[in-house]
């Protein structure tokens, strides 16, 4: 069957939409690029690994421990987010009532649309001094990771519950047929073949918990130092850009456009860990 007039249009506009998209991507990376070269040219890229700090002003541009910082973040919140967000969605979708299950999605939706600043207060409020119960001063690394892991939860929940509904029901009828118990079931059969929305899911959260700013920059501390305990205070590199852009001028503000740079290669890194798992067959 030849494909109609509208299928036509339709085809063109979204090769228009996808073009505008590329586009605007590789102009956000020019503009970066132009903008950090002129500390580039001058200190070199060798400059942000090995100063002994990030004194801008004084001529050193160490970023590495922000760098840490915002890995570190992002990556113990994904570690506790990830078995929060799919074990919710297995419990709302197999093992809830349906009045319970509604409730509870509703809450998760609501999370979802809570702003970043809301939590930021939150945690300073209410988290902050809990953690300085066990140790001084409270806004630590351990603060951000609690932080963000609230935050992303939503995304990992809602994209893993959707995951698992598009599971044929025939799955799990086959299995209670074969006298499967249903966590068995789950494990065995419903978790590897939602996997692909799984880790949609996944990716989607880390990569708004490698961006988040303000939430993070209210409860981490902001102090400039690669941590090694979770109760120390770090400085993630989105705080970094937001605390100090304002009344930056000359090669220190293009040091934090490098800093916009290297978030933006975490980002390339982690799509083409995506497009890699894509390619070794994890969708199939």
């Amino acid at each position: 069957m030849s494909p109609s007039q509208s299928d036509i249009l339709l085809l063109w506009s979204l090769r228009l939409l996808a073009l505008i998209t590329g586009i605007i991507v590789i102009l956000i990376t020019v503009f970066l690029l132009l903008e950090a070269l002129p500390v580039l040219q001058q200190v070199g890229w060798w400059s942000f690994v090995s100063d002994p700090s990030w004194h801008p002003v004084e001529g050193l541009y160490n970023l590495m421990p922000m760098l840490w910082a915002s890995l570190l973040v992002t990556f113990g919140s994904v570690l506790l987010a990830a078995p929060l967000g799919i074990g919710s969605a297995i419990f709302c979708q197999y093992y809830a009532p349906l009045i319970i299950a509604r409730l509870y999605r509703q809450l998760i939706e609501l999370l979802a649309g809570i702003p970043s600043v809301v939590y930021g207060f939150w945690g300073l409020v209410v988290l902050v001094p809990l953690i300085n119960q066990l140790q001084a001063p409270g806004t630590s690394l351990l603060a951000g990771i609690a932080i963000l892991t609230l935050m992303i939860l939503p995304t990992i929940a809602l994209t893993a519950e959707a995951s698992f509904t598009e599971v044929p029901p025939e799955y799990f009828q086959g299995a209670a047929a074969l006298g499967i118990s249903p966590w068995a079931t789950i494990r065995s059969v419903i978790i590897p073949a939602a996997k692909s929305g799984l880790f949609t899911g996944l990716i989607l959260g880390t990569g708004r918990a490698i961006g988040e700013t303000m939430a993070v920059l209210m409860v981490c501390g902001n102090v400039v130092q690669t941590p090694t305990s979770l109760f120390d205070p770090v400085r993630t590199l989105t705080a970094n850009i937001a605390l100090e852009m304002a009344y930056a001028t000359g090669n220190h503000r293009s040091a934090l456009f490098v800093s916009g740079l290297l978030l933006m290669i975490a980002i390339a890194l982690l799509v083409a860990l995506a497009e890699a798992m894509s390619r070794s067959h994890l969708y199939e």
